[in-house]
C-alpha cells in the first residue's frame, strides 16, 4: 500500500467523521499557543497540538488511550489565542466523548469519574441536587477516601447549607424540572440519534 493510500485511510479521517469539531484538527499549525495559555499546561500528557500532530500521524491508540483530553477545564484560553481560531476545546471534548463511546476511557481517570457522575445526577430530574453530587464526588474513590474528605470539606457543607446552596432536603430527591417524563424523551432521543452517529 503507497503513503497516500495509507494517509487516505488514516487516524485523522475518523476523527474528522466521528469528533465534534475533528476536521479543524488539519488547521493546526504546531504553534504551541494553545499549550502555553492552557492553566494546566504543565499538567498534560500531550498538548492539544501534540495530539493534534499524532492523530494526522494516525497514532489511534496513544491519542484515544490518553487521559490528555480529560485535562481540559473548558476556559477558552486556547480558543481566544489560536491564530487559525482552531476551536480546540470542542475538539479535546469531542475526542474524551469518542474515546468514552469506544470503552477506551483510561482507568480512574477523575475527570471521566465525576463528568459520569454529574450527568447520572442532572439526568434523573433535570436539574442538579447538590447534596448526592457532593456525596458522590466525596466518595468515588470508596468508603474510607469519602469519610476523609467528607471531615475535610465540612465547614464547605455547613456554609452551603445555611446560604441555601444546599438543602438537606435534597437527599429524598430535591427540585426537578416541570416535565420529567418529557424530558427523559428528549435525553432518550438524543441518545437514538447520537446511537446513528457512531460509526
Amino acid at each position: 500500500m503507497s503513503n497516500t493510500a495509507k494517509y487516505r485511510n488514516d487516524f485523522l479521517k475518523e476523527v474528522e467523521a466521528n469528533v465534534e469539531e475533528g476536521e479543524w484538527v488539519k488547521m493546526c499549525m504546531q504553534c504551541g499557543v494553545c499549550a502555553g495559555s492552557c492553566p494546566l499546561g504543565n499538567a498534560w500528557e500531550h498538548t492539544p497540538q501534540k495530539i493534534f500532530m499524532m492523530i494526522r500521524a494516525g497514532k489511534r491508540d496513544e491519542v484515544l488511550s490518553s487521559d490528555a483530553m480529560w485535562m481540559c477545564t473548558s476556559c477558552y484560553n486556547c480558543i481566544v489565542r489560536c491564530p487559525r481560531e482552531v476551536p480546540i476545546t470542542h475538539i479535546m471534548h469531542g475526542l474524551a466523548h469518542y474515546a468514552k463511546r469506544l470503552g477506551l476511557v483510561p482507568a480512574n481517570q477523575p475527570t471521566a469519574k465525576f463528568a459520569q457522575l454529574f450527568w447520572n445526577n442532572l439526568s434523573k430530574r433535570g436539574r442538579i441536587n447538590e447534596l448526592t453530587l457532593g456525596l458522590g464526588l466525596y466518595f468515588m474513590n470508596g468508603f474510607v477516601e469519602g469519610i476523609k474528605t467528607s471531615i475535610k470539606m465540612q465547614s464547605l457543607g455547613l456554609n452551603m447549607i445555611k446560604t441555601g446552596r444546599m438543602n438537606v432536603m435534597e437527599i429524598f430527591g430535591g427540585h426537578s424540572v416541570k416535565d420529567t417524563s418529557g424530558f427523559h424523551a428528549m435525553l432518550q432521543k438524543a441518545e437514538e440519534i447520537e446511537a446513528t452517529r457512531i460509526k
